[in-house]
Protein backbone atom coordinates (compact mmCIF):
# COMPACT_ATOMS: atom_id res chain seq x y z
CA UNK A 1 0.00 0.00 0.00
CA UNK A 2 0.86 3.48 -0.99
CA UNK A 3 0.59 6.21 1.94
CA UNK A 4 0.90 9.66 2.09
CA UNK A 5 0.98 11.74 5.49
CA UNK A 6 -0.39 15.17 4.76
CA UNK A 7 1.65 16.69 7.96
CA UNK A 8 0.15 20.23 9.02
CA UNK A 9 1.65 21.21 12.44
CA UNK A 10 4.46 24.18 13.22
CA UNK A 11 6.62 21.96 16.03
CA UNK A 12 7.62 18.42 14.61
CA UNK A 13 8.46 17.19 18.52
CA UNK A 14 4.17 18.15 19.02
CA UNK A 15 2.36 15.26 20.12
CA UNK A 16 0.98 15.38 16.33
CA UNK A 17 4.87 15.03 15.19
CA UNK A 18 4.99 11.80 17.71
CA UNK A 19 1.55 10.96 15.56
CA UNK A 20 3.08 10.70 12.72
CA UNK A 21 6.16 9.53 13.54
CA UNK A 22 4.53 6.20 14.75
CA UNK A 23 2.17 6.07 11.65
CA UNK A 24 5.70 6.17 9.25
CA UNK A 25 7.15 4.32 11.17
CA UNK A 26 4.67 1.91 11.70
CA UNK A 27 3.70 1.37 8.09
CA UNK A 28 7.16 1.57 6.85
CA UNK A 29 7.73 -1.72 8.99
CA UNK A 30 4.79 -3.50 7.44
CA UNK A 31 5.56 -2.38 3.47
CA UNK A 32 3.93 0.20 3.29
CA UNK A 33 5.56 3.12 1.00
CA UNK A 34 5.04 6.24 3.12
CA UNK A 35 5.43 9.68 1.72
CA UNK A 36 5.10 12.77 4.07
CA UNK A 37 3.98 16.15 2.87
CA UNK A 38 5.64 18.51 5.71
CA UNK A 39 3.75 21.53 4.91
CA UNK A 40 5.57 23.83 7.55
CA UNK A 41 8.84 22.52 6.99
CA UNK A 42 8.24 22.34 2.88
CA UNK A 43 6.75 26.15 2.72
CA UNK A 44 3.95 25.18 1.82
CA UNK A 45 1.97 28.50 0.30
CA UNK A 46 -1.20 28.51 1.40
CA UNK A 47 -2.52 30.99 -0.98
CA UNK A 48 -4.40 30.40 -3.91
CA UNK A 49 -2.67 33.16 -6.43
CA UNK A 50 -1.91 33.69 -10.00
CA UNK A 51 1.45 32.46 -9.01
CA UNK A 52 0.24 28.98 -9.04
CA UNK A 53 0.14 28.68 -12.64
CA UNK A 54 3.02 29.18 -15.28
CA UNK A 55 0.57 30.82 -17.20
CA UNK A 56 -2.45 32.75 -17.41
CA UNK A 57 -4.92 31.37 -19.60
CA UNK A 58 -6.82 34.52 -19.02
CA UNK A 59 -4.76 37.92 -18.75
CA UNK A 60 -7.52 40.44 -18.48
CA UNK A 61 -9.66 38.39 -15.87
CA UNK A 62 -8.21 36.08 -13.16
CA UNK A 63 -10.93 33.44 -12.22
CA UNK A 64 -9.05 30.59 -10.18
CA UNK A 65 -11.13 27.90 -10.71
CA UNK A 66 -11.05 28.22 -14.84
CA UNK A 67 -7.41 28.75 -14.63
CA UNK A 68 -7.11 25.51 -12.49
CA UNK A 69 -9.18 23.68 -15.07
CA UNK A 70 -6.53 24.90 -17.68
CA UNK A 71 -4.00 24.06 -16.28
CA UNK A 72 -4.64 20.16 -15.61
CA UNK A 73 -5.66 19.94 -19.11
CA UNK A 74 -1.83 20.20 -19.70
CA UNK A 75 -0.39 22.33 -22.48
CA UNK A 76 1.99 25.11 -22.01
CA UNK A 77 -0.09 26.37 -19.46
CA UNK A 78 0.55 24.08 -16.12
CA UNK A 79 0.72 24.60 -12.14
CA UNK A 80 3.23 25.70 -10.45
CA UNK A 81 6.02 23.08 -8.87
CA UNK A 82 5.18 22.79 -5.68
CA UNK A 83 1.00 21.65 -7.03
CA UNK A 84 2.43 19.46 -9.14
CA UNK A 85 4.69 17.57 -6.15
CA UNK A 86 1.73 17.64 -3.99
CA UNK A 87 -0.30 16.04 -7.33
CA UNK A 88 1.85 13.50 -8.10
CA UNK A 89 2.76 12.45 -4.00
CA UNK A 90 -1.41 11.92 -4.36
CA UNK A 91 -1.75 10.15 -7.37
CA UNK A 92 0.71 7.47 -5.81
CA UNK A 93 -1.15 7.60 -2.66
CA UNK A 94 -3.55 4.46 -2.13
CA UNK A 95 -4.68 6.21 1.63
CA UNK A 96 -3.75 9.59 2.43
CA UNK A 97 -3.38 10.68 6.52
CA UNK A 98 -4.04 14.28 7.30
CA UNK A 99 -2.62 14.88 10.74
CA UNK A 100 -3.21 18.27 12.07
CA UNK A 101 -4.29 20.16 15.16
CA UNK A 102 -8.07 21.64 15.20
CA UNK A 103 -8.10 25.20 14.79
CA UNK A 104 -11.73 26.59 15.02
CA UNK A 105 -13.57 24.03 14.28
CA UNK A 106 -11.35 23.65 11.01
CA UNK A 107 -8.23 22.63 9.29
CA UNK A 108 -4.80 24.94 10.01
CA UNK A 109 -5.07 27.15 7.34
CA UNK A 110 -2.02 25.62 5.66
CA UNK A 111 -3.69 21.89 5.36
CA UNK A 112 -6.92 24.36 4.07
CA UNK A 113 -4.67 25.85 1.40
CA UNK A 114 -3.55 22.40 0.19
CA UNK A 115 -6.83 21.51 -0.08
CA UNK A 116 -7.51 24.50 -2.45
CA UNK A 117 -4.33 24.70 -4.01
CA UNK A 118 -3.74 20.52 -4.46
CA UNK A 119 -7.13 19.29 -5.15
CA UNK A 120 -7.67 21.58 -8.35
CA UNK A 121 -10.96 22.09 -11.02
CA UNK A 122 -10.13 19.53 -13.82
CA UNK A 123 -7.48 17.41 -11.76
CA UNK A 124 -9.86 16.26 -8.32
CA UNK A 125 -12.99 17.15 -9.57
CA UNK A 126 -15.55 18.88 -12.47
CA UNK A 127 -17.09 18.34 -15.78
CA UNK A 128 -19.57 16.14 -13.93
CA UNK A 129 -17.22 14.36 -12.17
CA UNK A 130 -17.67 14.07 -8.33
CA UNK A 131 -18.21 11.76 -5.53
CA UNK A 132 -18.16 8.54 -7.11
CA UNK A 133 -17.30 9.90 -10.36
CA UNK A 134 -14.19 11.58 -9.34
CA UNK A 135 -10.73 11.07 -10.61
CA UNK A 136 -9.64 10.56 -7.56
CA UNK A 137 -12.37 7.53 -6.66
CA UNK A 138 -11.13 4.36 -5.06
CA UNK A 139 -8.25 6.44 -2.50
CA UNK A 140 -9.18 6.83 1.20
CA UNK A 141 -8.62 9.07 3.56
CA UNK A 142 -8.30 9.71 7.53
CA UNK A 143 -8.77 12.59 9.20
CA UNK A 144 -5.52 12.43 12.90
CA UNK A 145 -6.43 14.95 14.75
CA UNK A 146 -5.69 16.49 18.33
CA UNK A 147 -7.44 19.58 19.95
CA UNK A 148 -7.45 21.45 23.85
CA UNK A 149 -11.10 20.32 24.50
CA UNK A 150 -12.04 17.65 26.56
CA UNK A 151 -14.01 14.59 24.81
CA UNK A 152 -17.25 15.33 26.87
CA UNK A 153 -16.98 19.19 25.01
CA UNK A 154 -18.74 16.94 21.78
CA UNK A 155 -21.60 14.88 21.27
CA UNK A 156 -25.75 15.42 20.49
CA UNK A 157 -26.60 17.66 23.43
CA UNK A 158 -23.09 18.72 24.67
CA UNK A 159 -21.55 22.70 23.98
CA UNK A 160 -19.91 22.26 21.04
CA UNK A 161 -22.21 19.90 19.10
CA UNK A 162 -21.15 16.55 17.65
CA UNK A 163 -18.02 16.21 16.31
CA UNK A 164 -19.33 14.04 13.57
CA UNK A 165 -20.90 17.72 12.34
CA UNK A 166 -18.15 19.40 13.26
CA UNK A 167 -16.01 17.39 10.36
CA UNK A 168 -18.93 16.86 7.91
CA UNK A 169 -17.28 19.79 5.71
CA UNK A 170 -14.03 18.13 5.38
CA UNK A 171 -14.89 14.51 5.39
CA UNK A 172 -18.32 14.88 2.41
CA UNK A 173 -17.56 18.83 0.98
CA UNK A 174 -13.96 17.84 0.25
CA UNK A 175 -12.83 14.12 0.41
CA UNK A 176 -15.94 12.40 -0.46
CA UNK A 177 -16.41 15.27 -3.48
CA UNK A 178 -13.39 14.40 -4.52
CA UNK A 179 -13.83 10.89 -4.58
CA UNK A 180 -12.03 9.75 -1.48
CA UNK A 181 -13.12 7.42 0.71
CA UNK A 182 -13.10 8.13 4.32
CA UNK A 183 -12.32 5.55 7.20
CA UNK A 184 -13.51 6.65 10.79
CA UNK A 185 -11.20 9.93 12.15
CA UNK A 186 -8.38 9.32 15.01
CA UNK A 187 -8.95 12.03 17.97
CA UNK A 188 -6.89 12.94 20.87
CA UNK A 189 -8.30 15.43 23.10
CA UNK A 190 -6.02 17.65 25.34
CA UNK A 191 -2.67 15.65 24.49
CA UNK A 192 -0.91 18.89 26.48
CA UNK A 193 -2.84 18.13 29.56
CA UNK A 194 -2.06 14.44 29.98
CA UNK A 195 0.82 12.95 31.71
CA UNK A 196 3.49 11.13 30.05
CA UNK A 197 2.47 7.39 30.79
CA UNK A 198 -1.10 8.44 29.24
CA UNK A 199 0.55 10.29 26.26
CA UNK A 200 2.23 7.04 25.95
CA UNK A 201 -0.97 5.17 26.39
CA UNK A 202 -2.96 7.23 23.75
CA UNK A 203 0.31 6.46 21.19
CA UNK A 204 0.40 2.66 22.04
CA UNK A 205 -3.44 2.52 20.57
CA UNK A 206 -2.65 4.76 17.52
CA UNK A 207 0.71 2.24 16.52
CA UNK A 208 -2.14 -1.16 16.83
CA UNK A 209 -4.52 1.23 14.63
CA UNK A 210 -2.01 1.91 12.09
CA UNK A 211 -1.49 -1.50 11.81
CA UNK A 212 -4.69 -2.66 10.55
CA UNK A 213 -6.11 0.37 8.35
CA UNK A 214 -5.55 -1.25 5.11
CA UNK A 215 -8.45 -3.77 6.46
CA UNK A 216 -10.92 -0.70 7.85
CA UNK A 217 -14.28 -0.75 6.24
CA UNK A 218 -14.89 3.31 5.42
CA UNK A 219 -17.73 5.18 6.67
CA UNK A 220 -20.57 5.52 4.82
CA UNK A 221 -20.26 7.38 1.17
CA UNK A 222 -23.36 8.76 -0.16
CA UNK A 223 -22.88 8.66 -3.76
CA UNK A 224 -24.33 11.14 -6.09
CA UNK A 225 -25.63 9.28 -9.70
CA UNK A 226 -27.38 7.19 -6.86
CA UNK A 227 -31.45 7.37 -7.41
CA UNK A 228 -32.42 10.23 -5.58
CA UNK A 229 -32.74 9.47 -1.58
CA UNK A 230 -35.38 11.75 0.79
CA UNK A 231 -33.83 14.06 1.86
CA UNK A 232 -30.74 14.58 -0.75
CA UNK A 233 -30.60 16.02 -4.09
CA UNK A 234 -28.42 14.19 -6.76
CA UNK A 235 -25.62 15.49 -8.08
CA UNK A 236 -25.11 18.52 -6.40
CA UNK A 237 -22.60 20.20 -3.96
CA UNK A 238 -23.57 22.00 -1.46
CA UNK A 239 -20.10 24.55 -1.04
CA UNK A 240 -19.72 25.39 -5.29
CA UNK A 241 -16.75 27.83 -6.25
Amino acid sequence: MNVLLVFAHQEPRSFNGALRDIAVRTLTENGCEVAVSDLYAEGFEARATAQDFTRRSNPKFFKYQAEQRDAAAGGDHGFSADILREQERLLRADLVIFQFPLYWFSVPAILKGWFDRVLAAGFAYGGGRFFEKAPLYGKRALLSLSMGAAEDRFGPSALYGDLNWVLHPLRVGTLNFCGFEVLDHHVVHGPASMTPAQREEVLERWQKRVCSLANETPLPFMKAFDPVQPGHSAGTKGAAM
